[in-house]
């Protein structure tokens, strides 16, 4: 199953990547907002999509908002650096919200089967 990843950061998204592909699934990369929706129109079989939270001009929870505004409601998981993210879990559209730190690899996978499944 495809799964957009939107990173700014190359090595954050080749590591998001490896872990998803670990996991079974097959990523598609994109380095910011305008290409995830550019992936998003050339590929029709993309199943959830994860982005980073802190991206140049458009970030994580702009582009859920627009792709929502668009009709696009794909599940969306938010990956942030930031250490509180408590009022990001209760934004409509956001199937997840998950901390970069040394349990992603575990909450990742938990995060993907629960948006891909719910």
């Amino acid at each position: 199953m495809r799964i957009l990843v939107v990173d700014d950061d190359p090595l954050a998204g080749e590591m998001t990547a490896a872990l998803l592909e670990f996991q079974g699934h097959t990523p598609v990369l994109a380095n910011d907002a305008m290409e995830a929706i550019n992936q998003l129109d050339n590929l029709e079989d993309i199943a959830l999509i994860i982005s980073d939270m802190h991206m140049p001009l458009i970030n994580g929870v702009e582009l859920l908002e627009m792709l929502r505004e668009q009709g696009i409601i794909l599940p969306f998981i938010l990956l942030t650096g930031d250490t509180s993210h408590s009022a990001l879990k209760q934004m409509p559209g956001l199937s997840a919200c998950l901390q970069k730190d040394a349990e992603l690899e575990h909450t990742l996978g938990q995060a993907v089967k629960q948006a891909l499944n719910g």
